[in-house]
């Protein structure tokens, strides 16, 4: 088997951002909730958060790059890289047997080290999906990923969440390489291209040549400075450091002044996410295929704006504790699909470049430097800013990326 084949390609790929589900869900959801529920402070938890990130944001330095200038293995111009990611996240999983619940440091190395892996092999895997899925088919491969990650975080959030509760660390962590190790299969086992081979370090004989870096890095600075790519990086950064600045104070908010368990809140989070970041997020891949990205991520935003002015009501009306189900509810499972809605913007913009992967990689990074920069603000401003207030910030931003995605030939495909 081969990424030629449709069918082929789309479950290599649900099933490798369903590897990287697991461990978001393990790490950011069910880990983040259960030391918060033994005292761990907002800011030490932002430092995890921070240190688990830190590597997405620097991944267009690290590996875009790499990826985009190989082109000389075996196994097939991308998928050695994949290869090696994914043992080297193994091997850094493998890390949390020797014990580490009580050094909450030691975990943000761990998780430190399996980012790097991560983001070499979500380089590698983006890279792949630009050389081998159609423009027409973008939008439900954008689905298809997001479905596996909401689906591996979901489900890794709501088991780990109750694992963690009643095993512990030591059960849970070995149940998670299992897990992780199962789901990596496909990535391993299928071939990149028919005549590919399956496992080796040999290189190709007739390697294509390689773009000198300087001039790689020339054009890649003048395809970033165009305003269209800038608008699209304010857009990026904007999109996950709004909802990064009320997710972190509000799990607080429940979990340490409204007493909530911290695997009921997990259970919910994820449950919330499956529903929305599965058949949801097919349905706005399949409705961006035939409609175009504009009109579903513009829809997208109003929405999203008016649920978190709800949520901003309800905060304010002081029935967090009542009405957390619902508040979670309006502030989770619209504004998850927005990057559903995004992505195929952001790889038609990205499409055809000397630097296809790593443009696409800095608008990844945006993503996930604004989603680490909102969290760790976040912690900082929880004790002075009221929830309500937050909510109101983050719908103002909302309404101001409406307009902005309106503007000319953001969204549209590159001419």
């Amino acid at each position: 088997m081969s990424l030629a084949g449709r069918r082929t390609r789309y479950g290599v790929f649900c099933a490798t951002y369903l590897y990287q589900g697991l461990i978001a869900g393990f790490s950011l959801t069910a880990l983040a909730n259960h030391l918060t529920a033994r005292g761990v402070s907002a800011a030490e938890i932002g430092v995890h958060f921070a240190l688990a990130g830190l590597p997405w944001t620097l991944q267009p330095i690290l590996w875009g790059p790499v990826v985009d200038r190989a082109g000389d293995f075996d196994m097939g111009r991308r998928r050695a890289f994949a290869v090696a990611a994914v043992l080297g996240g193994h091997a850094a999983l493998a890390l949390l047997l020797w014990g580490a619940e009580d050094h909450v440091g030691w975990l943000g190395l761990i998780f430190l080290g399996h980012s790097l892996c991560a983001s070499l092999l979500d380089t590698a895997c983006d890279r792949m999906i630009m050389d081998h899925v159609p423009p027409s088919e973008l939008g439900r491969v954008s689905g298809c990923t997001r479905a596996g990650f909401v689906a591996g975080s979901s489900l890794s959030a709501a088991a780990f969440g109750w694992m963690l509760t009643t095993y512990g660390f030591a059960v849970s962590a070995r149940w998670l390489l299992a897990a992780a190790m199962l789901a990596s299969l496909p990535i391993l086992l299928v071939r990149e291209a028919p005549s590919d081979a399956l496992l080796t370090l040999a290189r190709r004989g007739s390697a294509p040549r390689r773009m000198p870096v300087r001039r790689f890095l020339r054009r890649l600075i003048a395809s970033l400075r165009r305003p269209r790519a800038l608008r699209l990086l304010a857009l990026c950064f904007g999109l996950d450091g709004a909802l990064g600045l009320f997710e972190l104070p509000f799990s607080v908010d429940l979990l340490q002044r409204q007493a909530w368990d911290p695997a009921d809140l997990s259970r919910l989070q994820a449950g919330l996410a499956l529903a929305s970041g599965t058949a949801g997020a097919l349905a706005v891949g399949f409705w961006s295929d035939r409609a175009g990205p504009v009109r579903p991520l513009r829809v997208l935003l109003i929405a999203s704006a008016g649920t978190f002015l709800m949520a901003a009501v309800l905060i304010a009306s002081g029935l967090v504790g009542a009405a957390g189900p619902v508040i979670l509810a309006l502030t989770n499972m619209l504004p998850g699909l927005l990057i559903v809605a995004l992505m195929p913007a952001l790889l038609q913009a990205s499409q055809g470049r000397a630097g296809a992967a790593t443009q696409f990689e800095v608008y990844m990074a945006a993503m996930n430097l604004g989603s680490v920069s909102g969290t760790a603000l976040a912690g900082w401003l929880a004790p002075i800013l009221p929830l309500a207030a937050v909510a109101v910030c983050v719908a103002a931003f909302f309404l101001g990326a409406f307009r902005l995605s309106g503007r000319g030939d953001l969204l549209s495909p590159r001419r």
